[in-house]
């Protein structure tokens, strides 16, 4: 700036570290178009940066008139009124999750906790009136990003009320050995359930994807008292298994070996009665052959006993009872060995 070397001297007292803007002058450049040229670049600006926003992909903008809602922006580079329109953006594509009974400082591979206790949203009452400890992260989508904003009044606050209502409703209903043992699965699925109705009813615009039960521990005053139980359990179901398997070992084969031996003796039964009942019926088929013709009957049964009898006599001579001569007889091979090769002869004069 340019000093008016031209004014009258100040009266007395003047003080010269003050600046006498008076005396100031505008420089001869800066004239009057150009500073409405700036002045109208500046306003530009201003409303070109109220104007134009960017939503992101994962994100849908809504955007407010007065604070009341009028639409709703996909991503991408959108345009709105400057001054009188606002823009809430909301992430409809990004899994949110909210944790109970612990904190995630830095998530990682080897995430860092906060060491803070949290204990009034962990510290649960049992169906036995026992306590547990139980924590455990809600993941959850918006489905609907006017209900979301809109519908309840700080929805954030209401929906960690509603998961802690709702999980120590569930553990509750469950004695202490389920909570910490083999009952976690069925909590979780439960209490998913049970927190989107809430949630659907409440008109939300959530959607649950999954309750995780992260870590279920007794209190730490009780915890070793806890670990000798589980010990203890653990060791009586060893025994009984082990006693199944020596049972299912010895029982089944003395079983199947009663079973063989019943077996057995019914075939055995049934063998002696089948026999017995053919032998009866080939012997009234004999009588009644016999019956009708007993010469005939006697002379067959003899010669069938003859022929299973003699085979078995080996070299035997046999001589008639009219005659004094020797009649050979059958088997002719064995009396080879006993007369010799030649054959007897037998006649008067031979």
């Amino acid at each position: 700036m340019e000093i008016d070397n031209d004014r009258p001297a100040r009266p007395r007292g003047w003080r010269p570290d003050i600046v006498d803007i008076g005396r100031l002058r505008t420089p001869r450049w800066v004239t009057p178009r150009l500073l409405r040229l700036g002045v109208a670049a500046l306003v530009a600006i201003i409303l070109l940066s109220g104007t134009v926003f960017q939503v992101q992909l994962e994100q849908v903008g809504i955007v407010l008139r007065f604070g009341r809602y009028v639409r709703t922006t996909e991503p991408g580079l959108r345009v709105k009124l400057p001054l009188i329109e606002q823009v809430l953006k909301v992430p409809v594509q990004r899994q949110l999750k909210e944790e109970f009974g612990f904190r995630t400082v830095e998530p990682s591979i080897r995430s860092r906790f906060s060491e803070a206790s949290f204990a009034d949203e962990s510290v649960m009452l049992t169906g036995d009136l026992n306590v547990a400890v139980v924590e455990w992260i809600v993941q959850y989508r918006v489905t609907d990003p006017y209900k979301y904003l809109f519908k309840v009044r700080g929805l954030t606050e209401t929906f960690r009320s509603m998961n802690q209502a709702v999980m120590r409703g569930v553990v509750g209903d469950r004695t202490v050995t389920e909570v910490l043992t083999v009952g976690r699965q069925e909590i979780a699925t439960t209490s998913e359930g049970l927190l989107q109705e809430l949630v659907n009813q409440y008109e939300m615009g959530i959607v649950i994807d999954q309750i995780v039960l992260q870590d279920v521990t007794p209190p730490d005053p009780v915890k070793p008292s806890w670990d000798e139980v589980n010990q203890a359990q653990q060791q009586r179901d060893r025994l009984i298994n082990e006693a199944r398997a020596e049972y299912n070992k010895v029982v089944p084969r003395a079983k199947g070996e009663a079973s063989q031996t019943i077996l057995q003796a019914e075939g055995y039964a049934l063998e002696r009665v089948n026999s017995a009942q053919g032998d009866a019926t080939r012997f009234k088929a004999l009588y009644e052959a016999y019956r009708r013709a007993p010469d005939v009957t006697r002379r067959r049964l003899h010669l069938e006993t003859m022929q299973r009898v003699l085979p078995q006599l080996g070299a035997k001579v046999f001589m008639d009872k009219g005659t004094g001569s020797v009649v050979p007889l059958l088997p002719m091979e064995g009396l080879k060995g006993l007369l010799g090769t030649t054959p007897p002869k037998t006649g008067g004069g031979q």
